[in-house]
């Protein structure tokens, strides 16, 4: 027989972790409640634009004292899309990727799209930042609408955009961190709209870019024993199936992208950590050992370092 006393042990920590679930709950949706209408039906139009508009134009990207010039062309036709990225600097280097059915929407997209979510009654997004229009501005010769995206937590980094006024497609975007910090910046110097593709510079090296199905490997490089990362920031979802036994996993939060690879080494591995930071994309390495296998396991992406940091040290063998 269970006693009321012993019943108590068990009854009143769920209802302590129940209302603690109802409170967190409530927060959540007065966040929601609180998201700026305007700035999300931004954000929805912003996620819609690359599938419905052909363009061609010049892009400046800043990152310190670096600077590139990218020449971009973007085709919408028969149910795809196609684009072509040239660099007008450095290298002169390409990037193709010809026939991406409109109809398949990335994980990505999908977040982006608040006004959705807030709709089936979740907060997405708006439940890992607060978005607000700021005003006016020019960009190429365009009117554009000015949108500031800050993160609630200390986990990610924040964004300020500027989004063309009649299309929704983004014009500028400055990534920052806190304190305001601007650490790259992204800007079309000039854009047309149109399926007329205007002369493309020829480049001597081009890269196709691939599209795999999300349901298909991700890698083809293997591990020896499936892994997990077990701890991810608030709103970041894997972008691609995974059984665990590929060489890499991506992660999304609709805005900041980034991958942990992980390499088995079969000697040991000096222990330490790397980093590298150009712009908003860090790339952070650390030597470490999971039970009794040396491994090697590098975060790319755009986050702060101390998400990097904790995405490594939450690794670990799938049982």
């Amino acid at each position: 027989m269970v006693t009321p006393i012993r019943l108590s042990v068990f009854v009143y920590p769920l209802l302590g972790a129940l209302l603690l679930a109802l409170s967190a709950a409530v927060n959540a949706v007065d966040s929601c409640a609180k998201a700026d209408a305007v700035a999300v039906s931004w954000l929805d139009k912003m996620s819609h634009s690359v599938r419905r508009h052909s363009y061609h134009g010049v892009v400046t990207l800043q990152r310190g004292d670096d600077m590139q010039v990218i020449q971009v062309s973007h085709l919408v036709k028969r149910g795809a899309s196609s684009e072509r990225l040239i660099q007008l600097t450095g290298q002169g280097a390409g990037v193709s990727r010809k026939a991406h059915p409109l109809e398949c929407v990335h994980p990505g997209h999908q977040l982006l799209r608040v006004s959705e979510e807030l709709q089936a009654g979740r907060c997405g997004l708006a439940e890992q930042y607060q978005f607000r229009v700021d005003g006016a501005e020019r960009i190429a010769g365009r009117p554009a609408v000015k949108i500031t995206v800050e993160p609630r937590d200390m986990y990610r980094y924040g964004y300020r955009l500027a989004l063309d006024r009649e299309t929704g497609l983004l014009l500028k975007t400055e990534t920052f961190a806190q304190g305001g910090k601007v650490l790259e910046k992204f800007q079309y110097a000039n854009l047309s709209y149109g399926d007329s593709v205007p002369g493309t510079t020829e480049v001597d090296i081009v890269h196709e870019a691939a599209h795999p199905h999300p349901a298909h490997g991700n890698d083809v490089r293997r591990v020896m024993r499936p892994w997990r990362v077990s701890w991810l920031p608030r709103g970041f979802t894997l972008t691609d199936a995974s059984d665990g036994e590929s060489g890499r996993q991506s992660f999304t939060d609709g805005l900041a992208v980034f991958s942990v690879f992980l390499e088995n080494f079969d000697r040991e591995i000096r222990a330490g950590e790397g980093v590298v930071r150009e712009g908003g994309t860090l790339s952070y390495t650390r030597g470490m050992r999971l039970g009794d296998q040396p491994v090697l396991v590098t975060v790319i992406g755009e986050v702060p370092i101390n998400t990097a940091r904790m995405v490594a040290d939450s690794l670990s063998w799938m049982e």
